[in-house]
């Protein structure tokens, strides 16, 4: 971690809260003209409080109800306040997020991408919040239909649908207390934002939803995830860095993800696209309970970068599958044969590339393996560390394509095969046979 983010993160909560605390004017949908009712589209009346809390700065209110609308803009210097009981639903009228000339007939063909828009969305902000006891709701349930049948035709295909949040070049951003629920596609997408606060935030949508991500940070800096519970279809968290930005290093860097509690869904993830760079993530305090996969950073030579200084610690995990999964093969990983016959390529921009990662005081129970830990022939992980480590799996800890790997009071207990797989790898600490 380094000075300038020690600084924000002491920092971080008092800026975080000042437009949410400080003096502000409330604007109050119900005042605009919304129903709230569940039945009226009330996209005009809130938008307009979105709009006139822009200029003048302040807290637009929902009330208890539900409020059906169409996507809305914030904009900046504004508290969105949903109090308990406040329902904020989106339709499900693929013709509300598409562009002019684009069909949802067009999405369903693969001659369009769209772009969609999402439900709430936002550019160039600052002192942003959306807060409250209530709910922001998706309305996935008509989107996740037809994105299954297309990922089932098309192995990892992601159908384009609106993401629920997206908020873009923010910098003093914070969300806390509501609850994001059944987006069509990712819940909450901050995206080149530099100060953010995620805290006691619930995000759900059911295991069957596809690429129902929880929480996806995408080339920002800067950013406080904690306490929060994520129970989704896809990864319960991601760590994006899709571009590289001019001027920094490394697109993503200095995020603290603390004390959160993780259910169903794909784990917590860096990747799978790192071409920008992923540095300084701090992973502490976290549960994890039935998810795929526990910690991971996934990437392929065609999407990969430097991810380095990552530290997981105080982690536990149960009925997960598998524990550990750091792997250079995204979507080939498990492939031992591939692992022992792949020849070494050409070192590229696109090389994922991983170096100093420590893993310290972590228990997991995987109903299937503990887990991957391998790098490319081009490019070994390098520097990679775990200490005080227990997991109980079905079969053991693959290692490939490692070098300068040590093990530190580290005991993988397994029903089947042995309980490490070595291959090419320089390994410290392996306990003896």
């Amino acid at each position: 971690m380094n000075r300038a983010f020690g600084l924000w993160l002491a920092l971080g909560l008092t800026v975080g809260t000042a437009s949410a605390n400080g003096a502000s004017k409330i604007f109050d949908v119900r005042q605009f003209g919304a129903k709230g009712d569940g039945r009226a589209l009330d996209t005009e009346s809130i938008q307009k409080a979105l709009d006139t809390a822009g200029k003048e700065g302040g807290t637009v209110r929902l009330t208890a109800g539900v409020y059906l609308s169409q996507p809305l803009t914030i904009r900046t210097r504004t508290t969105l306040l949903l109090e308990e009981g406040a329902v904020l639903k989106a339709t499900d009228e693929p013709a509300h997020y598409l562009p002019a000339g684009v069909t949802w007939e067009k999405i369903l063909d693969g001659t369009s991408k769209g772009p969609f828009q999402p439900f709430i969305g936002g550019k160039d902000l600052e002192d942003v919040t959306i807060t409250g006891k209530g709910t922001i709701d998706g309305s996935g349930e008509k989107w996740w239909i037809p994105a299954e049948e297309a990922r089932k035709k098309v192995s990892g295909y992601t159908l384009p649908r609106p993401n629920l949040i997206v908020l873009n070049r923010g910098k003093n951003i914070r969300m806390s207390g509501i609850t994001l629920r059944d987006a069509p596609k990712f819940h909450f997408v901050p995206t080149d934002c530099d100060g953010v606060v995620i805290e006691d935030v619930r995000v759900i949508a059911p295991e069957e939803a596809a690429n129902t991500d929880g929480i996806d940070p995408s080339i920002s800096r800067n950013i406080i995830i904690r306490r929060c519970f994520i129970d989704v279809g896809d990864d319960n968290i991601a760590i994006k860095s899709g571009k590289k930005v001019p001027g920094r290093e490394f697109a993503v860097e200095n995020i603290l993800i603390e004390d959160c509690e993780f259910r169903r869904g794909h784990g917590l993830s860096i990747g799978s696209e790192v071409v920008g760079g992923v540095r300084g993530i701090t992973v502490k305090n976290c549960r994890f309970d039935g998810t795929e996969n526990g910690i991971r950073i996934k990437s392929r030579r065609d999407r990969g970068g430097r991810v380095e200084n990552v530290t997981y610690t105080g982690i536990v995990m149960t009925n997960v599958y598998p524990a550990l999964s750091f792997a250079g093969y995204y979507q080939n990983s498990s492939q031992l044969k591939m692992l022992e016959n792949d020849p070494a390529q050409p070192v590229t921009e696109t090389t994922p590339m991983y170096k100093n990662i420590r893993i310290s005081n972590l228990t997991a129970y995987s109903t299937k393996s503990a887990g991957l830990i391998v790098g490319l022939p081009e490019a070994p992980i390098e520097n990679f560390v775990l200490e005080n480590v227990t997991i109980h799996a079905q079969t053991g800890l693959t290692i490939a394509n490692a070098k300068g790997l040590e093990l530190k009071n580290v005991t993988v207990n397994v029903k089947k095969g042995e309980p490490f797989t070595v291959i090419r790898s320089e390994v410290r600490g392996l306990p003896a046979k």
